[in-house]
């Protein structure tokens, strides 16, 4: 038995895990309730039963080692994502629990190379198996292709929407910290206020639409050029093909034949040699769609500092600029926690303290810049 003289991060690692095992049962158990489709709905409960044995199994390895165990409730960021599953649906949380399954394939190998416990190297691995056998099932319900646990995938309509908004209210904030540090008149605020979120949502709305228009034409650049592959030299592609099943495992005589069965259909070899080869998916969204998302929440978020200028004046005003836009930072923070993994507290301060950066450096160089070209500040 391995010893039981621990130090705290061994301890605070195990909890961890155990942690991550409960959250992830508690959130299939949400998607089993959400789903409309029987089937799925019964593979997620199974799946939740599978983390329940998990959550078992690190405590009776605790409990052995005489670690004390405090009751097991979902965390914030758990509960979180279970909302937003409730309002945005399931395949939103999902998508999310595929990145999640991803994560703990990677942690638990990390783990198990980072041990010597025979014990925890066992539970180690066998984790990491049992991650990877989920992975692959939430992978097929998606639809997806690729191992999460290799691969980045693009962002969806939610994470669009959390770093256009961050990127609109930090901006803009920064931008009427500084015109405040002019000591202007509160319409010269709002001028500058309105005119910043206009140019940031363009701005914002214009990368996104040209970023998603320029991965579409690489797409199809590469699509047709696979596509003249088959037209031109089929024997080339069909032995490609058997190459690529043989490497899933395939016996070399049966990934021949089913090779020649695809490219005996044009349009079926080039969807199999698009998804296999290429590794390219359906496309989800339009530059049109990516742009129009990223550049509205840019311009929700860059409203909010300006906002209280519209119905307010003087220090009642800046207050309530101020007020609002530190809390919205913090909730930005805590929302993109979703995506990072990091807790929300810990994220939403993280942001908190960005936000608080930004105005403070905007200010300065505001009232640095009047000094410097004026004389004095300008009064309102």
């Amino acid at each position: 038995m391995e010893s039981k003289n621990l130090d705290p991060k061994t301890v605070s690692a195990w909890r961890h895990h155990r942690q991550d095992e409960f959250d992830a049962a508690y959130l299939y158990r949400t998607l089993a309730e959400i789903e409309p489709d029987p089937h799925s709905r019964e593979i997620y409960q199974r799946l939740a039963s599978v983390e329940d044995r998990h959550v078992q199994l690190w405590e009776d390895w605790m409990r052995e080692q005489g670690t004390d165990l405090p009751a097991a409730k979902p965390s914030l960021r758990a509960r979180l994502m279970a909302w937003l599953a409730h309002r945005f649906g399931p395949a939103l949380l999902l998508t999310l629990l595929l990145r999640e399954e991803g994560e703990e394939v990677k942690k638990y190998l990390a783990l198990h190379d980072s041990v010597s416990g025979e014990t925890t190297q066992e539970i180690s691995l066998r984790l990491a198996r049992e991650s990877v056998q989920h992975a692959s099932t939430l992978r097929e319900l998606s639809g997806t292709e690729g191992e999460p646990w290799h691969q980045a995938e693009s962002g969806d309509f939610l994470r669009n929407v959390v770093y256009g908004f961050n990127d609109g209210l930090t901006a803009n904030f920064g931008l009427v910290a500084g015109v405040l540090g002019a000591d202007v008149h509160s319409s010269m605020v709002l001028l500058s206020g309105v005119a910043g979120m206009i140019a940031d949502s363009l701005s914002m709305a214009s990368s996104g639409y040209l970023a998603a228009k320029s991965q579409q034409e690489v797409y199809d650049h590469e699509i047709a050029m696979e596509k003249e592959e088959i037209r031109l030299m089929p024997q080339l592609e069909e032995e490609e093909l058997a190459l690529i099943y043989e490497a899933k495992g395939i016996e070399k005589q049966q990934a021949a034949r089913m090779a020649r069965e695809v490219m005996s259909v044009p349009e079926r070899a080039l969807q199999e040699k698009v998804r296999e080869e290429l590794k390219i998916g359906d496309v989800r969204s339009t530059p049109l769609k990516e742009g129009w998302i990223t550049g509205t929440a840019t311009a929700v978020g860059a409203l909010i500092p300006v906002a209280p200028f519209m119905v307010l004046e003087g220090a009642a005003a800046v207050w309530t600029s101020f007020v609002l836009s530190m809390l919205s930072h913090f909730a930005v923070g805590a929302a993109r926690s979703v995506f990072t993994g990091r807790g929300i507290f810990r994220s939403g301060i993280d942001m908190f303290l960005v936000g608080l950066g930004v105005a403070g450096v905007g200010y300065l160089f505001g009232d640095l810049l009047t000094r410097w070209f004026i004389g004095t500040p300008i009064k309102a």
